[in-house]
């Protein structure tokens, strides 16, 4: 199996996470998307990086990271979901930071600044639950939390994000000391 995309990429890092917890051989494949000369554009028109977890559930490769229960498979991947979008959120923030300072768009960094706190006040409260996130059982929900989380720490976005949210420091603490987490730390 080949894994296309970049090193710095969280959602690259979710798959490789991913990957490497099943124990799944994998190629990875240094290809920014950003970057001239890219050649993702041909694999995907939107020059995005398809990265598509439940693929790797339907290999049925222990672990499972979707529980069997079609409807509480449903309710992590709302959770993956709402981790996805802080991480896009975040990837946002970091792209219109590069822009040159006259070029940034105040309003538009705002209306980032406010998905991302309000996301990770919604993943806070649900790792305070331990129902769905942060329970004893690694999930889908979890490795996305906490790709999310490594990827605000790693190009340091809202360096404040743990205050107030010890839930997800606590759950960034048992991510982050896998091995999984730890081989995939961006450069």
């Amino acid at each position: 199996m080949k894994l296309i995309g970049s090193y710095t990429s969280p959602f690259v890092r979710k798959i490789s996470v991913l990957l490497l917890e099943k124990g799944i051989a994998f190629e990875f494949v240094n290809d920014p998307p950003y970057e001239a000369g890219s050649r993702v554009a041909e694999l995907n028109p939107l020059a995005k990086v398809p990265v598509v977890a439940e693929y790797l559930e339907l290999l049925a490769v222990a672990p499972a990271f979707l529980p069997a229960d079609r409807a509480a498979a449903l309710r992590i991947r709302q959770i993956e979901a709402l981790a996805d979008g802080v991480t896009e959120a975040a990837a946002t923030l970091f792209r219109e930071s590069k822009r040159a300072p006259e070029k940034q768009d105040e309003n538009w960094i705002l209306r980032q600044r406010d998905k991302l706190s309000h996301g990770l006040d919604a993943l806070e409260k649900l790792a305070q639950e331990k129902t769905l996130l942060n329970a004893e059982r690694l999930t889908l929900a979890d490795i996305a939390t906490g790709c999310a989380l490594g990827y605000l720490n790693f190009r340091r976005i809202l360096p404040n994000w743990c205050v107030e949210r010890p839930a997800l420091v606590k759950l960034a603490e048992r991510l982050f000391a896998r091995q999984s987490f730890a081989r995939t730390l961006p450069p």
